[in-house]
């Protein structure tokens, strides 16, 4: 029995500058300066994936690690950690939620300050992390994020600030459960999602493009205009509770007409309503033209399964279904 550590670079992994570049510290350098991992009840088995910026990650890289990380469930792991830049770690989550079929836990971490500064948050995110990854309350729980004794879910956790320690929240629910003296308390569980059937392929991912389109005051839409020739699916960011400017209404029902567009809200928290304003561009006027209601989902997580639906083949009917859990 063993938690398998997997390592994806970004700031937790940063050891300085170099003339060619940035120095980057391995899984065993990370372990090495975790006081308390060597007390866990199982070891870490370490897989050193790949050490690039989270920027440069990509859906069917994250896929890759969860294939690797699926087989180490299958050889006695006892649950998972990921460590990565912190950039895309909100999307990264979420994809890892949707296609996770175990109930072992998944937990992914990583640091706002790397360890050439001043009180690296690194190695105490590290070690929450494998006692929730190692932890019978945490199963059945899907992917995790855990920064700053904080344990959110994937589903609804976002980075809510640039530089801070503290920037993943939970807007919409608050953190699921926290870690007091080294012990994991759950403190609610949220039933596991269906998640994505199938395995997207990366010649599928490819093909399937989704844009992501941010209302703005007096957006004249023309970044919409021949979208539905190079892209498969749209998701809207929009004003407040899901409104957008008169004059893009018109447009986003032609393209509803052609590719799936999901309808999600740009302010950070809180769901689309369905039915409360009528009138031109609003959210009953969009739903009416076709759009999907995103629910409480944020856009980038909309787009994350908007694509990951796509890339597997799903129809209408299975996509506006899967969008439906969040609401």
């Amino acid at each position: 029995m063993s938690i398998a550590l997997f390592t994806l670079g970004g700031t937790i992994s940063m050891a300085g500058r170099t003339p060619d570049g940035v120095a980057r510290l391995t899984g065993e350098d990370l372990t090495a300066a975790v006081p308390g991992l060597a007390a866990l009840p199982v070891p870490l088995e370490i897989q050193d994936f790949e050490a690039v910026p989270s920027s440069n990650l990509t859906l069917a890289k994250m896929l890759d690690v969860v294939d690797a990380a699926s087989k180490a469930i299958s050889n006695g792991a006892t649950g998972i950690v990921l460590t990565q830049g912190t950039d895309t770690l909100e999307e990264t989550a979420f994809l890892v939620d949707q296609v996770w079929p175990h109930s072992q836990p998944f937990v992914l971490t990583g640091a706002m300050r790397n360890p050439t500064l001043a009180g690296p948050d690194g190695p105490a995110n590290l070690l929450a992390a494998a006692r929730v990854a190692g932890s019978p309350a945490a199963r059945d729980l899907g992917a995790l994020v855990v920064f700053n004794d904080q344990v959110h879910a994937a589903r609804w956790v976002r980075k809510t600030h640039s530089t801070s320690t503290a920037t993943f929240a939970s807007p919409n629910a608050g953190p699921i459960g926290q870690l007091v003296e080294g012990q994991v308390r759950i403190l609610t569980r949220p039933a596991r999602q269906d998640g994505v059937p199938g395995r997207a392929e990366p010649a599928d991912l490819d093909a399937a493009q989704v844009a992501l389109y941010t209302v703005t005051l007096d957006d004249d839409g023309v970044l919409l205009k021949g979208l539905a020739d190079t892209h498969q699916g749209l998701v809207v960011a929009a004003y407040g509770v899901g409104h957008v400017p008169a004059t893009l209404a018109p447009v986003l029902g032609e393209l509803a007409e052609r590719i799936p567009v999901v309808l999600t809200s740009r302010t950070g928290g809180g769901s689309v309503l369905r039915n409360t304003y009528s009138s031109v561009g609003s959210e009953s006027d969009l739903l009416g033209r076709g759009l999907i209601d995103g629910g409480f989902l944020d856009p980038y997580k909309a787009r994350v399964l908007l694509r990951l639906l796509l890339a597997t083949g799903e129809g209408q009917d299975e996509i506006i279904g899967a969008f439906a859990q969040h609401h």
